[in-house]
């Protein structure tokens, strides 16, 4: 590996989870207006002072507007080299939560490159009903298994 562990940046991925008629589903979600984003899970860089555990908390309570969940676990972490060449630490964890709506648009909060978009959120059954992009999937199926 190329880059030094120290130039990593770490990521949080959240596999946000509910039961609906007894099948477990995962949440994802498209840009309203910029189709080539692709599908996608809530996630984002863990702050400098900030551990692994409250940055997912924070990503998702940002992304997608749901405040109330669990944390269930940290399925997993690696190490990823991102199109551009920047090591990535991943961090990926699975989010247990109750939230009714089926689908639902959501203007993300976190600011920065999230300004003045929308989010359009809907829920997955299976690890092979949609394609995520590159990267995200990489547990899916895992979540689906347990």
């Amino acid at each position: 590996m190329g880059a030094c562990r120290y130039d990593t940046h770490k990521k949080a991925y959240a596999y946000v989870t509910r039961v609906r008629d007894k099948r477990l589903q995962v949440l994802v979600f498209k840009h309203k207006n910029i189709p080539e984003a692709g599908i996608q899970i809530p996630k984002g860089t863990v702050k400098e002072d900030e551990d692994t555990f409250s940055a997912v908390i924070r990503e998702v309570q940002e992304e997608t507007g749901i405040q109330r969940f669990e944390v269930e676990k940290l399925i997993t972490e690696d190490y990823w080299e991102n199109d551009d060449g920047a090591m990535h630490k991943r961090y990926f964890y699975k989010i247990v939560c109750n939230e009714m709506a089926d689908e639902w648009e959501y203007n993300p909060t976190g600011g920065g490159e999230e300004e003045g978009i929308t989010f359009q959120f809907f829920w997955v059954s299976s690890d092979e009903e949609v394609e995520l992009i590159k990267g995200h999937a990489d547990y899916l199926k895992m979540v689906f298994d347990e």
